[in-house]
């Protein structure tokens, strides 16, 4: 694989986008992504792409529905490292489910990580370490010894059935204080 360098957005042209405009840049982004996939595979098909992925994940390359998406809340919050690494990230997915005998290979396997190194010459990284506080819901507080921690209803749920939830700081067990919202 040769490598193309992606073309660079700097991170004044991105702060200065709107959240509209922002999506509009992110999908540009993917087509220029998808160019340089496409000098190693020309049959590449083009991923459609959404904006309603939440949580604590940045992307996702959903090959069932056909694309990509996105967390619109993390993408608000990093710019740059979106543009820089999960856009491509992601494309590098789609590229190599689309290899022969994709489907069956590692998700951040070999192939993968050849892709993101030699195709748009980053570092393979499996995961982001973005602040996810804005992107989670988490409105039920427990409490140890040290601090306050934030649930999700999933794991709400699972603690008032019974299970178990410790401080990783302090080691005491979480204690249910109140439904809130996060301060």
């Amino acid at each position: 694989m040769s490598r193309s360098p992606l073309p660079a957005w700097s991170p004044e042209r991105l702060n200065a986008l709107s959240a509209r405009e922002l999506l509009e840049a992110a999908q540009t982004r993917v087509d220029e992504t998808l160019i340089l996939a496409r000098e190693v595979h020309p049959a590449l098909p083009a991923p459609k792409v959404w904006f309603d992925l939440k949580g604590a994940s940045a992307g996702q390359a959903h090959l069932g529905r056909g694309g990509l998406r996105f967390n619109q809340a993390l993408l608000l919050d990093n710019r740059q490292a979106y543009f820089d690494e999960v856009i491509p990230h992601e494309m590098a997915h789609w590229l190599v489910f689309h290899l022969e005998n994709g489907p069956r290979l590692k998700p951040h396997g070999r192939e993968w990580q050849t892709v993101m190194r030699k195709l748009y010459g980053l570092a393979p990284r499996v995961t982001h370490r973005f602040d996810i506080a804005h992107s989670q819901r988490r409105p039920y507080h427990y409490r140890c010894d040290c601090q306050s921690h934030y649930f999700t209803g999933q794991r709400h749920a699972q603690a008032r059935r019974g299970r178990r939830y410790a401080c990783r700081k302090c080691g005491t067990a979480l204690r249910f204080i109140v439904e809130s919202e996060p301060k």
